[in-house]
């Protein structure tokens, strides 16, 4: 059945379909009683249209590929999304065991349900902190990464992060304007590594950033903090206020982030609206979060 008339669960999921369609990708749950609920995920879907080209043209190299990137994004997606209404509704984790159907567009899961992760109770798992020092970079429980930094131990010290998280390995991306950059998972949420090359020809560390969604922040969960000030916890508008009484300029930049110019430090947030120009919550109300973080050299 559509997503109007959906089974409200109660009901254990058992499989999961994850589908790219010409105008759109979306995903069905089907429960242990074959009921099923399918869910649109909305962006562009899997047909090349590009704008301003003619449906006919042929579909470049790389299409194929961003496909299956896309399909990868959406997958994680799906599995928070199913494994967070498993909480709620049933008090457990779900799990889903992928299988291709048809690559890169047509994706089975089947689902297992576990035992609730001890980081849903607060105060059962510490959370990972990472303390951010304007023009000195980031501590971290265990290391450092700081703006004097060589490279290799950059990402040698993302490795080790994701050890500790049990996290897959440091993923490298190109990102334009830096000579490096690797990010790795923490919980749900993202740290991030952009090297640049000096002078002399050694690459150190130029810029650091981290992001969390809303909702749960997975285990452990990523917090940063700065002169006392949880950046991704506080509502936005109280995280604005507080830098504006410690004497820094805010500044406003575009519809989703604002700016501290004498900290090298930029705030994200991910809502459709730009908010106030204050710092004051946009349409997500006052309870919306900053969702990322970046501190420059």
């Amino acid at each position: 059945m559509d997503g109007q008339g959906a089974v409200k669960y109660g009901r254990v999921p058992t499989r999961v379909l994850l589908c790219g369609e010409p105008d759109g990708w979306h995903y069905t749950v089907i429960d242990q009683h074959g009921g099923e609920e399918r869910v649109p995920l909305g962006g562009p879907g899997a047909r090349w249209r590009p704008p301003g080209r003619l449906p006919r043209d042929p579909e470049p190299p790389w299409w194929r590929h961003r496909l299956a990137e896309t399909a990868d994004a959406l997958r994680d997606a799906v599995a928070r999304a199913l494994t967070d209404r498993a909480f709620l509704e049933l008090g457990a984790e779900a799990r889903i065991a992928w299988f291709a159907v048809r690559e890169p567009t047509s994706w089975e899961g089947l689902v297992t349900l576990g035992d609730p992760d001890p980081a849903r109770f607060p105060g059962k798992v510490p959370p990972f902190g990472v303390t951010l020092e304007p023009g000195r970079g980031a501590l971290l429980p265990d290391a450092h990464l700081l703006f004097s930094t060589l490279a290799a131990d950059a990402w040698a010290t993302l490795s080790a992060v994701s050890e500790r998280c049990g996290t897959p390995a440091p993923k490298a991306s190109f990102l334009c304007g830096w000579s490096g950059h690797r990010s790795v998972r923490i919980g749900r949420g993202e740290l991030a590594v952009s090297v640049q090359r000096e002078d002399d020809g050694t690459e150190r560390i130029g810029e650091i950033h981290a992001s969390r969604g809303d909702g749960w922040g997975g285990n452990p969960e990523l917090r940063l903090r700065l002169d006392g000030i949880d950046l991704l916890d506080e509502p936005s508008g109280d995280v604005v206020a507080l830098f504006r009484d410690l004497g820094h300029e805010v500044v406003a930049r575009g519809r989703h982030g604002f700016r501290m110019p004498e900290l090298s430090l930029m705030l994200y947030r991910s809502g459709p609206g730009p908010g106030r120009a204050d710092g004051g919550p946009g349409p997500g109300g006052p309870d919306e979060r900053f969702t990322g973080v970046s501190l420059s050299r």
